[in-house]
């Protein structure tokens, strides 16, 4: 499975592994996609596509904090629609409020200066957007 925050200059991504139950069994950051040329951008994440063999695409979805769509909300739909479209494979958004600000809080902790965690951020972002994905999975497989 490979996960992604979207944004207009970088996409962050992650990649988790599933256990037979559909369980994630782990998860960490992979890359970041840079530049904003569409074209550029869907050859790296095809690149990924063909070395991974993801059966799932995640993306985050930004809302505000109350819930309502937010600036960047129709942008990361379409990205996933595009996903969807040219990697025929299914697609789901998750909801992403705070990812990037969580991130960062732990990219801190980690005592990184503001450089090195803003090289580093969106794909810990992506990477937690795939274990909120999890959380969400697990707790719906219990109900």
């Amino acid at each position: 499975m490979l996960a992604f925050d979207f944004g207009l200059q970088r996409i962050g991504v992650a990649i988790g592994t599933l256990l037979g139950s559909g369980q994630l069994a782990a998860a960490r950051p992979l890359t970041i996609i840079s530049g904003e040329a569409n074209a550029a951008r869907f050859a790296a994440i095809g690149a990924l596509i063909a070395e991974w063999h993801p059966q799932r695409l995640l993306v985050g979805r930004p809302l505000n904090d109350d819930g309502t769509p937010h600036e960047m909300t129709a942008r990361c739909e379409r990205f996933a629609d595009q996903l969807r479209g040219r990697f025929r494979l299914a697609v789901d958004l998750i909801d992403e409020r705070f990812s990037s600000v969580e991130a960062d809080a732990g990219l801190r902790g980690r005592g990184l200066d503001w450089r090195q965690r803003k090289a580093q951020v969106d794909a810990e972002a992506a990477m937690i957007i795939l274990q909120d994905w999890n959380d969400t999975h697990a707790r719906s497989a219990t109900a």
